[in-house]
């Protein structure tokens, strides 16, 4: 009986082509990252200085940063998407660059003149900034976890945890293009606290809705 059963639910199963979660990933990445891109272009507006500020450290710093920690929660993501999906490197790779980049930061303050240490830190817009890295992140966050909903990952938490970070970087990337602070404390403290509220926010909503 159970033997029939079970031929009978495989008999009309087709192998899923190769690729396809990453295909459907990088589609969801596009369709958010298109509207967020479009958001942050008819609220916020580009920066001022966006003509200049390619020729300045900070400004690759943070795009390096920021689209490295989408590239590790979507490797994350990926694998975390599969019933046997386990992973550490994207984990300790992100953990990595975070500490890389606070020593740089350390650095920078270091060398710079006392009246500019809280400029530094906290500029003009740390109140604001998570949350316009948040409200930036969430289209592709919502298209990331209805591709998972499609898969079948064992476990629902840390997948949503992964999807976060690929969304909240994502979603932080396009916020670089508007942001003008030029603190490397401030990208480690307000940038960071932005990707890990939205990863957060992930993991909770994963924890229902990827359960199987």
């Amino acid at each position: 009986m159970t033997d029939d059963l079970i031929a009978r639910l495989s008999a009309d199963l087709r192998p899923v082509r190769r690729g396809i979660l990453w295909q459907l990933l990088i589609g969801a990445l596009l369709v958010g990252g298109i509207v967020a891109a479009i958001a942050m272009y008819m609220m916020l507006g580009l920066r001022e200085d966006i003509a200049t500020a390619p020729t300045t450290m900070i400004f690759w710093t943070k795009s390096f940063y920021t689209f490295a920690l989408a590239v590790f929660g979507g490797c994350a993501t990926i694998v975390l998407a599969r019933p046997d999906g386990r992973t550490r490197w994207p984990w300790i790779a992100a953990i990595g660059l975070a500490v890389l980049l606070a020593v740089g930061a350390s650095l920078q303050l270091m060398m710079m003149p006392p009246e500019q240490t809280m400029h530094l830190i906290v500029g003009g817009s740390a109140l604001v900034c998570p949350l316009y890295i948040i409200g930036l992140s969430m289209p592709v966050l919502a298209g990331v976890l209805l591709v998972l909903r499609r898969m079948a990952p064992a476990r629902p938490t840390l997948a949503g945890f992964a999807a976060g970070l690929f969304a909240g970087g994502a979603g932080a990337w396009v916020y670089t293009f508007h942001c003008g602070e030029n603190g490397m404390m401030f990208l480690t403290l307000w940038y960071t606290l932005g990707i890990l509220v939205v990863a957060a926010l992930g993991a909770l909503i994963g924890r229902f809705a990827l359960r199987w």
